[in-house]
């Protein structure tokens, strides 16, 4: 099948793209409601498990894999396994895990010590763990699953990610984020914190 990028997305490697599972997709749009139906199965877990959730169990490198396996066991092969080659994105492949637990160590030291409010501390992990790349494709979506359940760790309640913005198309909505994200690339965290709660 012919893969269709989106504006801010990352290019599977041939390798990588014959790891589909599901052999009846035929197009983009069947990939997109296939992702999106295992995506709510992982929700419905998560869901489930929120109470369990402490800081201890979900800032590990393990749950980080879990939880993108749950999101992607459906649809693809290497679902929950770290990416193997370089992106146009992200981190030296061979530096995900070590980056990743720096990641999770300092943001318990933060949540722990710091008196910034919890809604910048996780805007910054989601910031940072998107900027990661730790996966082959789905690191957004993970990624604001994962701050989600981040938030649940403190009772929290969850990000809207822009879900108030009703009146915008999808990809004008998918602009905005990449944008706030670019922005935090450059430490503005401003609209980024405005797009979590908006």
């Amino acid at each position: 099948m012919q893969f269709e990028y989106p504006f801010g997305s990352t290019p599977l490697d041939p390798d990588e793209a014959i790891d589909l599972f599901p052999s009846h997709i035929r197009n983009q749009a069947d990939l997109n409601l296939w992702e999106e139906a295992n995506i709510t199965q992982a929700e419905l877990w998560v869901n489930k498990r929120q109470r369990q959730f402490h800081m201890s169990t979900v800032l590990t490198e393990g749950f980080v894999r879990e939880l993108h396996r749950r999101m992607f066991n459906r649809t693809w092969r290497w679902s929950g396994t770290f990416r193997k080659s370089n992106k146009n994105i992200g981190v030296d492949w061979t530096q995900i895990s070590v980056k990743l637990n720096d990641l999770l160590l300092n943001t318990i030291y933060q949540l722990d010590h710091s008196a910034d409010p919890i809604d910048e501390i996780a805007t910054r992990f989601h910031h940072q763990l998107v900027w990661i790349h730790a996966f082959p494709n789905g690191n957004g979506r993970h990624a604001r699953l994962m701050t989600d359940c981040l938030l649940m760790t403190k009772d929290m309640k969850r990000f809207s990610w822009g879900a108030n913005y009703a009146s915008i198309s999808t990809d004008l909505l998918r602009t905005k984020y990449i944008d706030a994200l670019r922005k935090a690339d450059r430490s503005d965290y401003s609209e980024l914190l405005s797009f979590v709660r908006a």
